[in-house]
């Protein structure tokens, strides 16, 4: 298959050179269509008791508040009469305006729920009116007509609808910003890395059909379904760091085989068959552990698994197809404008460094990788005490406005409802009713206040306590009120940040084992059918467990306890446990990525018949570089995701850049090479039947000497 893939793209390069240009353009123009219809919410489990209780409460009680108008009288406070004035003034013109609907101002009412304790602040609540309803503009012109420092008062938008259009604001600045930021550097490094000004250019245009082909393929699947706007980040990244990682690796074979005498097409069609065999089955582990994401049925998790799958698949089809159409294009000319420090340099990806590495590790592996394994325990050491929580505005900056309403919220205004416990009754309770639950409910460890208010056939008791929503004891009252019988004939659903909190944890944790193990089985067949061993996988995950409990541990340290926040702006909270997991799926999918590299190489060697320990001092000889090249810049890109104003995309960012580091160093520069030792030749073993289906079934390498190819005239 690999044979009539290269010489597809070898004998007709122009053609599809020519359909690539035109797919292109459309991608791209169509693919910027998708900001409009990504969403910023999607961490809750639409099936959940909590969820349902949220559309009772929308349904028959109106729903929470969209938008919270903070009004800040300074030392004056809220009851100066020219404060109150002004503020019946801003009452009355949110009352008229048609974008709102049931408006409520503490000028209005005097309700002592509405002023804060200090009586600096002030608030007017507000729900968009239908016709504005999810419009990210209708909220941004509300901002900019009524949010205003002048006169007595300072007056701040903040609430759910305005914490989106933050969201989604600072992702597309972040987008920019990160891209700014990395493919500078990027392009700098490809210059080192392929000492050429063209072969450094075709990371870049592989990156581009990737990220333009996986937008647009976003805004078809947004058009039919809900997905997240944080996609976005994981397709540019992704997209970007897959194209550098297989360009590099596609790039150093056509060299290699042209160093070697092979002509044009022949060195085409021996590079698809060998880098492009391999590209195939990595891009295959990545896009497995991506679609695991798919199981769960929060829909910012799967938005990521329609993401990874698109761009992966993209990048794999520009590779395998699109790229060695260009190397037969150019032919030797790939090396044009061959920067001064590189003309000198071989075009063998043999590096003496990654040699000495190896021999050193395998005369040695239980001394070499020992520490490495103690190293990686003690990063992971701190997963046990991680805490788990959901985004709310704490995610966005201290300087974003809807942070600003949200932290005047917590701290000043202790009767806030949104921090209530929410029981949403169906039908609606009798008075006797009401007294009996609510007074079961009151009973209930940490419960200060139950109140109760009759809605259409249904009843809403709120629930207070003075723990945060996040909280162990938050939870736990959770559970304490959903054991509670309520009245006979009448169902109760449980609501409030605390319980979609739990539910989330339920919809993650009850399919977390079925993620792990698909993700387990997955990975160990289709190792097996690139390698033909059956410890080799087993292996492999190992190996990958050790490194992402590191990563993972390491995220605890930062995100949860705070080390280096300030520096990189973000407040310290318990962790997304969706962040969490799709993290692991990415870093996962990765080190796959580059474990597939380096055996190959390795595998090549082997069946070649070298020695078990030849075979992996050549190997990572020959791929050690590819993979910390490809590692860095991979890296970089993920890392200035780092700059965020969002905390979980900084944690994207951050984590992933640290997991493939330490994958690209610590597991394939020492444990891989001293586990390959250990095992020595049973590292190739498989019992008889398993063998027999790899005989017929296993990918394997093509010939080492395939039959010679013509070049047509047309192929350049």
């Amino acid at each position: 298959m690999f044979t009539r893939i290269g010489l597809l793209a070898a004998r007709h390069a122009r053609a599809v050179l020519v359909v690539t240009v035109v797919l292109l353009a459309g991608a791209a123009g169509f693919g910027f269509t998708a900001f409009g219809k990504l969403q910023t919410e999607g961490f809750t489990d639409p099936g959940a008791e909590s969820t349902t209780a949220d559309d009772l409460v929308d349904e028959r009680f109106g729903g929470s508040a969209d938008l919270v108008f903070l009004v800040d009288a300074g030392e004056a406070g809220v009851d100066d009469p020219a404060v109150a004035a002004a503020g019946e003034e801003l009452t009355e013109r949110l009352t008229d305006d048609p974008a709102l609907d049931e408006v409520t101002s503490y000028f209005g009412t005097g309700a002592p729920p509405l002023r804060s304790d200090d009586g600096r602040y002030a608030l007017i609540v507000a729900h968009l009116g239908s016709d504005e309803s999810g419009d990210d503009g209708a909220v941004a012109d509300l901002r900019n007509t009524y949010a205003t420092d002048e006169g007595p008062i300072e007056v701040t938008l903040g609430g759910g609808a305005a914490v989106g259009l933050d969201i989604r604001d600072q992702v597309k600045a972040d987008l920019a910003l990160a891209e700014a930021i990395a493919v500078p550097l990027i392009l700098i490094l490809l210059l080192f890395a392929f000492g050429s000004l063209v072969a450094a250019s075709l990371p870049l245009a592989l990156g581009a059909m990737a990220v333009f082909g996986t937008f647009a393929a976003l805004s078809v699947i947004g058009s039919l379904t809900d997905v997240s706007v944080f996609s976005i980040n994981l397709t540019t990244a992704l997209g970007l760091g897959l194209a550098v990682d297989y360009a590099l690796l596609m790039v150093s074979r056509f060299r290699e085989e042209l160093a070697a005498g092979r002509d044009v097409t022949g060195a085409v069609v021996r590079t698809v068959e060998t880098a492009g065999r391999t590209i195939a089955f990595s891009a295959a582990t990545v896009a497995a552990a991506l679609a695991v994401l798919l199981v769960f049925p929060l829909y910012f998790l799967r938005s990521f698994a329609y993401a990874g799958i698109a761009v992966v698949v993209i990048a794999m089809v520009s590779a395998l197809l699109v790229l060695p159409a260009l190397l037969a294009v150019m032919g030797p000319r790939v090396d044009k404008g061959r920067l001064p420090w590189a003309r000198s340099r071989s075009t063998s990806t043999e590096s003496t460094f990654w040699r000495r590495v190896a021999v050193a590790v395998t005369r040695r592996p239980v001394l070499t990788a020992l520490p490495v394994v103690a190293l990686l325990l003690l990063a992971a050491a701190p997963l046990l005490k991680v805490e788990f929580g959901t985004p709310d505005d704490r995610v966005l900056t201290t300087a974003s406005d809807s942070r600003v309403v949200g932290d005047a919220m917590r701290e000043s205004f202790p009767a806030d409802d949104t921090r209530a416990i929410q029981v949403v009754t169906t039908p609606e309770l009798s008075a006797d009713a009401v007294d009996a639950y609510t007074g079961e409910l009151s009973g209930l460890p940490g419960v200060t206040k139950v109140t109760a208010t009759e809605g259409s056939d249904a009843t809403l008791l709120l629930v207070r306590t003075d723990a945060d929503p996040r909280s162990a004891e938050a939870q736990d009252l959770v559970g304490a009120i959903r054991d509670v019988e309520p009245p006979d004939g009448v169902t109760a659903m449980v609501g409030g940040e605390a319980a979609r909190l739990v539910d989330s944890k339920e919809a993650i944790g009850s399919r977390l084992w079925f993620a792990a193990g698909a993700i387990a089985v997955i990975m160990i067949v289709l190792l097996f059918l690139f390698t033909g061993g059956i410890l080799q996988p087993l292996r492999a995950l190992l190996f990958n467990l050790f490194a992402l409990s590191a990563t993972l541990g390491l995220m605890v340290l930062v995100f949860q306890e705070g080390w280096f926040s300030s520096p990189l702006g973000f407040t310290p909270l318990p962790l997304d446990i969706s962040m969490l997991v799709l993290l692991f799926c990415i870093a996962f999918g990765l080190s796959m990525d580059y474990e597939v590299f380096v055996v190959s190489r390795v595998k090549e060697r082997h069946d070649a018949g070298a020695a078990p320990v030849p075979a992996v001092v050549d190997g990572l000889s020959h791929t050690g570089r590819i993979v910390t090249t490809a590692a860095i810049l991979l890296a970089v890109n993920f890392f200035a995701f780092g700059t965020s104003g969002v905390s979980f995309i900084q944690m994207f960012g951050i984590g992933s850049g640290i997991a493939i580091l330490i994958d690209a160093t610590l597991v394939r520069g020492v444990l891989v090479p001293a586990g390959l030792a250990l095992l020595g030749s049973a590292a190739w073993w498989a019992p008889r039947p398993l063998r027999r289906v790899y005989d017929r079934l296993g990918l394997r390498e093509a010939p080492a000497e395939p039959a010679p190819v013509r070049s047509p005239e047309n192929a350049r």
